[in-house]
This record gives structure tokens, sequence and C-alpha cells, in this order.
């Protein structure tokens, strides 16, 4: 095993996820703000993503994207076309259902992400991680008690189908960590620009509907897919997508904060236990490996 992919570095991929996912936790805030189509969305963050994955995206991937484009063709497509599905199928859902219905269903990305990465990188489930996904989605059922499937049964499919593609997306890019991240999610841009660029009317938008877009294009989305995206050089699916659930709270909070979704007992007490799963998979998991009982039952620190 590299030295990229060992325990020790496990607590930086943990970082990259946590913070990512806080980033794109604010994404359905911004489409709400917008109040603009979701073509309309789809296409400016779009271009957004482009200038800021062609330009400040090498801060934070510093493999060069043409070689990788020529070495990893089909990942990179891979990975662009499941981005693609994923970031379209998501913003549409904010557009159609409640935005505590989206980011609950997000909160089953580390299941189908797991499941995923057991199926095609045999990847094993472990049993901190496996009680750690249980807790998170006893978090989310609880969150979402009385909610899912309203207003509209096909915004909530829609974030099925996002979820699915996220899955899929991060099992591609732990097979192949050496892979462009900036160039791929370049190609993803590009993609949803074109395939939006038919249908959208981008120039009919008010001024605080351009200011939420360049919030989530320029700032949050970006930054959120490139901390994901580079998490799994460092850690195993099955733990960063453990922080998924780490949107559904925050995009709650969001929701409570700046669109008067206030939550109830329920979501302040699912998201409790959301994050005590997220802290058991990883934080605890880390701490119970650096000590462990020596020879006659003393503890003893494990050298970083």
């Amino acid at each position: 095993m590299s030295a990229e992919h060992s325990d020790d570095r496990r607590p930086l991929g943990w970082l990259l996820a946590g913070v990512g996912m806080l980033c794109v936790s604010t994404d359905s805030l911004w489409v709400r703000v917008s109040e603009a189509g979701p073509l309309d969305v789809a296409f400016l963050v779009s271009c957004c993503a482009l200038v800021v994955h062609s330009t400040f995206g090498r801060w934070f991937d510093r493999r060069p994207a043409l070689e990788s484009l020529r070495t990893h063709r089909l990942p990179i497509m891979g990975v662009a076309v499941l981005a693609s599905v994923s970031q379209l199928a998501f913003i549409t859902a904010i557009t159609e259902t409640r935005v505590a219905n989206v980011v609950a269903i997000v909160a089953a990305a580390p299941l189908m992400a797991s499941l995923c990465a057991r199926l095609f990188l045999g990847e094993p489930i472990t049993r901190r991680v496996a009680v750690a996904i249980t807790l998170t989605m006893v978090g989310i059922g609880v969150i979402v008690s009385s909610s899912v499937g309203e207003p509209t049964l096909r915004g909530d499919l829609l974030a099925l189908l996002a979820v699915v593609c996220f899955a899929g997306n991060m099992t591609v890019w732990r097979r192949f960590p050496d892979v462009s991240r900036r160039a791929a999610l370049f190609l993803s841009a590009a993609m949803v620009v074109v395939v939006t660029s038919f249908a959208a009317s981008p120039f009919s938008l008010d001024t605080r509907a351009y200011l939420a877009i360049a919030a989530m294009g320029l700032c949050f989305n970006p930054l959120g897919r490139l901390a994901n995206s580079n998490a799994l050089r460092y850690a195993p699916v099955s733990e960063v997508s453990l922080f998924a659930p780490t949107e559904t709270v925050a995009g709650t909070v969001w929701a409570a904060l700046f669109l008067s979704e206030l939550p109830g007992v329920s979501t302040v007490a699912g998201a409790a236990v959301v994050l005590a799963g997220v802290f058991y998979g990883t934080v605890a998991a880390g701490r119970s490996k650096r000590f462990r009982p020596g020879p006659g039952g003393a503890i003893r620190r494990l050298a970083p």
C-alpha cells in the first residue's frame, strides 16, 4: 500500500470530505434563493465551474490534466458523465420538492457508495463503518419520517438518481487515484453547459439570481467537488461517504436560517444521531487504532 493510502493519511481524507460536503451543502440554498429555473442554474453554475477548474483548480490538483486525459480517458469520461447527471438531477430536484426531502435522500450516499465499493473494488465494510452507516440512516429516518414523498415524487426520484451517480463517482475516483480531478470536473462542467445551452435562458435573470449563482458556481460548488474527489486519495469510499449526511444536517440548518423552514424536534434529534454516526466511523476509529492494549493489558500509543 502506498503512503497515499496509508492509515496515517486518513485524517486528511476525512478533513477534505468534511469540508467538501459542507461546501456542497449550500447548493440547495443558492438554487432556492436564485428562484431561477433548473436549466438556467445548471448552465450558469457550470460556466463558472469551467473558469474555476481551469485556473484555481490546480491549487488542489497539480497532476497534468492533458496527460491524465490521454492515459485515463475512459475513467475521466465515466466520472464526467456521472457527475453531470448527478448535478442536473440534484438541481432539478431542489426546484421540484422540499429542501429537506432532497438533502435527506442524499444521506443514502454512505450505504450506496459502500455497496458500490464492495461490488466493484472489493473494499471491505468493517463492523465499525457498518454501525456508523446504520446510525446515519437511522438519524435521517428520524429527520424525514413525516416529509419524504412530498410534495412531488418526481423530485424525490431525481434526488435518488443524483445520489446513485454520486456513489458511482466516488467508486471511480477511488479506483483511479492518479486521475486528474481538475480534468474530469472540467469535462463534467463542459458537458452540462452543452446539454443545457439549448434550453437555458441565462440572460433573463435578476440581480439576486446572478449573485446566488455566482456564489454557488465560483466558490462553494467547485471547492466542494474538488475537496470530495481528492479525499478519496487518502481514505476508503465507505469512510469518505460517511460525510455525505453532513449535507443533510447543514442543508437543514441553511433552510431554517435563510428559507424559514424551521426544523422540529425530530430534525434536531436526527441530526444528533447523524453526527454521532460520522464521529464513530471516522474520528473514533482513528483514536482506537492509535491506542491499543499492549502486553499485560497496558494501553500503548501506536506511532503515527
